[in-house]
């Protein structure tokens, strides 16, 4: 088979690959969240599907002169299978003491030209990005981990509704690169960055990882963990568990402090529900008033526009 170019876009087994974009999609148009060393198993094995590729080419092709170990290839094996819905192995084959191949018919198209459009993350919501965790073990193969963990958190923060995610592409731009918060901030226009690190030694790994205010470039949050590597992907599903439950209640937190230290004036809706929260919970007879005040502001242009839509129809009846 032709080998492919990095500009287009591949389908296989119900999954589309943007080669370009770096990208995975499932048949439902939904992206997948797939760490970079299992992805460039991906592409390698689609790039040459239907034909056996050797251990050792699939090594030097995912981790170009970096020497490691047979088993960071079966981990991101593992983690591919998983990302195309494909844990029993039937399309990303292991073939008996020869190696792997990708058994499917690969489709291949131009891939279009993105728009270019600036990141507005909305106003009206907290707005955070999960940096890559840095690898603090020295050892160039344990970054699918620490990249899993990112994949992870990513995906848990964003099923939180109130909050906005970046997605992982934007992320990953500043892999292995020293930034400072208040210039991620500026680039990616988020409130939030979410910071880690990673370090595995001696069958246990130390997951340091912390919230971060860009405004003020103020620490909010930070937490350390510290676990046997019994079994890496239960591990990362508790470490990532742990993180979205402690996250939300400090960016809860955060939001309110900033909600309240805006003047009155330029206050929208979801501001002004942060700043009743407070006198909510006081439990006083001053602070509900406060508090019910605060919220009828916040539903007024709601109850305007209703009021207008009405007097529209009756007037059309």
């Amino acid at each position: 088979m032709a080998h492919k170019a990095e500009g287009e876009v591949l389908r296989f087994a119900g999954v589309k690959f943007d080669l370009r974009r770096g990208s995975l999609r499932n048949a439902a148009g939904a992206e997948v969240p797939i760490a970079p060393k299992p992805f460039d198993l991906l592409r390698t094995l689609a790039c040459e599907a239907g034909r056996t590729l050797s251990k050792d080419a699939l090594l030097d092709a995912v981790w170009p002169g970096v020497t490691v170990t047979e088993d960071s290839l079966f981990q991101a094996v593992r983690e591919a299978r998983r990302a195309i819905g494909d844990e029993d192995g039937h399309v990303l084959r292991s073939i008996p003491r020869r190696g792997y191949m990708l058994d499917a018919a690969v489709d291949a198209a131009p891939a279009v030209p993105p728009v270019a459009e600036p990141l507005t993350p909305p106003e009206d919501r907290p707005s955070l990005v999960v940096l890559p965790f840095a690898n603090m073990s020295g050892d160039p193969e344990q970054d699918y981990f620490a990249d899993g963990m990112v994949e992870e958190i990513t995906s848990a923060l964003g099923r939180i509704r109130w909050i906005f995610v970046i997605a992982r592409n934007s992320a990953f731009t500043y892999k292995g690169r020293a930034v400072d918060v208040r210039q991620v901030g500026r680039e990616l226009g988020v409130r939030y960055v979410v910071e880690g690190s990673a370090r595995k030694a001696g069958g246990r790994v130390r997951i340091a990882r912390q919230l971060d205010e860009v405004e003020s470039g103020r620490q909010l949050w930070s937490e350390r963990f510290d676990a046997a590597l019994d079994d890496i992907f239960e591990l990362r599903d508790h470490v990532t568990e742990a993180v979205a439950g402690a996250l939300e209640p400090s960016l809860r937190a955060a939001e309110i402090r900033r909600a309240s230290a805006k003047p009155t004036g330029s206050l929208v809706a979801y501001d002004l529900y942060l700043r009743a929260l407070p006198h909510h919970y006081a439990f006083t007879k001053a602070d509900s008033v406060t508090a019910l005040d605060l919220l009828r502001r916040a539903v007024e242009p709601l109850v305007s526009t209703y009021r207008g839509t009405q007097a529209c129809g009756d007037k059309h009846g």
